[in-house]
């Protein structure tokens, strides 16, 4: 099979802001903040806005590596959002929702001022999303 998602690059504001994140959370993985960021985002009940995001840093990852063992539950829970939100699931429309969700992902994380450590960054999992 075919991945939908093959190489994921960010753009050099998504790479500035998981710097930050890491600096806060001393979490040295990108990948591990990806998974963090993108998660955040489909727990919000809102599409993220479409708009062209550049891919312009030098920090890029292969979709196994951001997934790790998760890789196919987070591209299962990526399809069912995009089918609940009355998306199609071809590729290219599950290539812009994850990097639309990704790094709008990474914005509401450095964006929460609550985020001082790791524990921090683990007791938004414990909050409810708003319906």
């Amino acid at each position: 099979m075919t991945l939908p998602i093959e190489r994921i690059k960010l753009s050099q504001k998504g790479k500035e802001q998981l710097i930050r994140l890491k600096k806060i959370t001393k979490i040295e993985n990108w990948n591990i903040l990806c998974r963090w960021a993108f998660c955040r985002s489909l727990a919000e009940s809102g599409n993220p806005a479409p708009y062209r995001i550049p891919q312009d840093s030098n920090l890029e990852m292969n979709w196994q590596t951001f997934g790790g063992e998760m890789a196919d539950i987070l591209l299962l829970a990526l399809m069912v959002r995009c089918k609940k939100n009355g998306l199609p699931t071809d590729n290219e429309t599950l290539n812009q929702q994850f990097r639309l969700h990704l790094h709008r992902g990474i914005g509401y994380l450095v964006g929460d001022l609550n985020i001082k450590n790791l524990q921090d960054l683990v007791q938004l999992s414990f909050l409810d999303s708003q319906p």
